[in-house]
């Protein structure tokens, strides 16, 4: 038996091989798993799955499947609504990959997923720590400054094969150094 949360909403999961399971299983609005054989709340026993790379999955032995369902993947399937096709994809909003509440869920395009994920509070820590490292870098602050001026000097001599090798980098690193992806800070 579940003890229910007031507002708390269940359905029934619908997945490749669901019908050939002993079990029946559901997940709420409030993100919560279930298996049952009659009803959620007279015989359910609530899940708590594993976790994949941070998210909340279920492990089930089905056939013609490798059985593994992302329980944000299903709620958002039965209580978040999709506006467009273009959305394959579903973000956690507060970027809790734990917090599986519909609430918290939004179906989402590509561009929606990596823009999103540019203002999750980890990937933000992370650019403020790689900006502020001293150690184990192959280039000073100085040399990318005079990187940066050769590159863009129209009347430069040498090739980016031969300032890769002055510099004991690869040329991809200079490119990135071009392009800002690294050491963007630097003018």
């Amino acid at each position: 038996m579940i003890k229910k949360i007031t507002g708390e909403n269940w359905k029934q999961m619908q997945f490749s091989g669901y019908k050939n399971l002993r079990k029946k299983y559901a997940v709420s609005n409030h993100g919560r798993a279930a298996s049952y054989t009659e009803s959620v709340v007279k015989d359910g026993t609530l899940l708590n799955g594993s976790v994949t790379s941070g998210y909340r999955t279920l492990n089930l032995h089905v056939e013609d499947g490798n059985g593994t369902i992302y329980i944000h993947r299903e709620v958002a399937k039965l209580f978040c609504t999709k506006k467009s096709p273009k959305q394959k994809f579903v973000i956690h909003i507060n970027h809790k990959k734990t917090d599986n509440s519909s609430k918290n869920l939004k179906w989402a395009t590509m561009e929606e997923v990596s823009s999103h994920q540019q203002k999750s509070p980890l990937k933000i820590a992370y650019k403020k720590r790689q900006a502020n490292r001293t150690e184990g870098l192959k280039l000073t602050a100085s040399q990318v400054k005079t990187i940066k001026d050769l590159i863009k000097n129209p009347k430069r001599k040498q090739t980016y094969k031969q300032l890769a090798a002055k510099y004991k980098v690869s040329e991809m690193t200079l490119y990135r150094i071009k392009s800002g992806e690294n050491w963007g800070r630097i003018k």
